[in-house]
């Protein structure tokens, strides 16, 4: 029997309006074939590995295990209380248990001025211009994930309000053997302001299946910063998707940190829908042992003087793998667009291998694109330099690997996360066998 019966997804939880949406997608999700790596999108990719029997959706099928639960609505998992203690005052805090919301928090005066944080299951309203208001490309793991989501994180910040510190939305997975959803989705409204920091975690040794999906939609003049983090561990894949409406005069800026999994794929997909909207993404990647992390891009500009500007920077060492394919598109119509795509790889051993496929698809005259890639190992030069004023090679290399990623540190806006994130490179340039530890205990948030 199949791990994803047919009638699961509108049995599970929640107002009409979404066990009818779950039940569409999940229908959208049987009339398709899953993807291949013979299809160019997911080239180079370990997607026919997936073994989709393996895994069980929460709530839609028997056997699966949740590793540890308790109290999670008031302690967190060391993993995410380290977050929450680097991005230090925040404006608002969900934590997501597989999916589910079972902590918000958000200050009062917020939400006075009208922003909502919460669960959009537990909502009232009817989920229109929400749920599915950016993914509308054809995607089976998008209709999959709109079909057994247990929840949707929503950060709703009304026409005018600038929210002025961060809101954290930490994920905790510890169902082995499952199938987690997560959903989040941002909606800032006319020349408001909101900082989101979504960070996923999992205990060492689970083996699981995540299909994230995040919504990011800009309203004119508004201003979105996001950083989204991946820490899972070495026995989970991860197939995820991230979309984004830019309007007119907004800026979105994406920041990506992957770390974890086995396999772990984001594909982002931003829009440029508004005259002078501008979309800076960026990435920062390191695979060891036998991980892979798999980029796909989209920057789309369908409107006049729009402006997107990507670089993904990323490290492979040991046995992983990394790959990015990025396309620029240029719409008829989208004069005056600035457009700019850059993808740098760290090629730090002989067994260690990066693909990186930018492309262009231009229709319009009136534009300045460009797009460059590198995948090689460190400059023997800056390596010399190093040497030769008494560092030790490992020490040297240490050095020089985290120098490449400052570039991506200094676009995360908070600052809190920089050591952190430093620290946690720094741990994978470490010599030894890649070995994950037990979990240990939980601390208070």
């Amino acid at each position: 029997m199949s791990p994803f019966p047919a009638d699961a997804a509108s049995n599970l939880s929640g107002p009409p309006w979404l066990r009818a949406r779950r039940a569409a997608a999940f229908e959208r999700f049987q009339a398709s074939d899953l993807p291949t790596e013979a299809e160019e999108v997911w080239r180079y990719s370990r997607i026919d590995e997936l073994d989709l029997d393996a895994y069980s959706p929460l709530g839609a099928g028997a056997g699966v295990v949740v590793m540890d639960h308790a109290g999670l609505g008031r302690e967190l998992p060391p993993a995410l209380q380290a977050v929450a203690v680097a991005v230090g005052e925040r404006a608002g805090l969900v934590v997501v248990h597989n999916g589910k919301v079972v902590r918000t928090e958000l200050e009062p005066t917020l939400a006075e001025r009208g922003v909502m944080l919460g669960s959009l299951v537990d909502d009232d309203a009817s989920g229109e211009g929400l749920v599915g208001s950016v993914t509308d490309v054809p995607d089976a793991f998008v209709d999959l994930n709109t079909a057994f989501m247990a929840d949707v994180v929503t950060v709703r910040v009304p026409r005018g309000v600038a929210v002025e510190r961060p809101v954290l939305v930490l994920h905790w997975v510890d169902a082995v053997g499952g199938a987690v959803f997560p959903r989040l989705v941002v909606q800032a409204g006319e020349a408001s302001q909101v900082s989101v920091v979504d960070h996923v975690a999992s205990p060492a040794g689970l083996a699981a299946f995540v299909v994230p999906v995040v919504e990011l939609d800009a309203g004119d003049a508004a201003n979105v910063a996001y950083v989204g983090m991946q820490e899972l561990g070495r026995r989970v894949w991860q197939v995820g998707y991230q979309a984004s409406r830019v309007g007119r005069d907004a800026m979105l800026g994406s920041v990506l940190v992957a770390l974890g999994g086995e396999y772990a794929r984001v594909a982002t997909d931003s829009r440029l829908l508004g005259l002078g909207g501008t979309s800076r993404l960026r990435a920062l990647y390191f695979g060891d042992g036998a991980q892979m992390h798999d980029f796909r891009t989209l920057q789309d500009h369908d409107a006049p003087k729009t402006t997107s500007d990507l670089l993904f920077k990323g490290a492979v060492e040991d046995e992983s793998r990394a790959v990015y394919s990025g396309l620029i598109r240029i719409r008829k119509g989208a004069a005056g667009t600035n457009a700019f795509q850059t993808n740098r790889n760290l090629v730090l051993g002989e067994g260690a291998h990066a693909d990186s496929v930018p492309n262009l698809e231009i229709e319009e005259n009136d534009v300045k694109c460009s797009h460059a890639s590198a995948v090689g190992p460190i400059d023997e030069e800056q390596r010399y330099y190093l040497e030769a004023r008494g560092l030790p090679p490992e020490a040297a290399e240490r050095l020089i690997v985290l120098g490449f990623f400052e570039e991506i540190l200094d676009d995360i806006h908070i600052t809190g996360l920089h050591e952190p994130l430093r620290q946690a490179v720094a741990a994978k340039l470490e010599t030894g066998p890649k070995l994950e530890t037990a979990p240990s205990g939980t601390a208070t948030a």
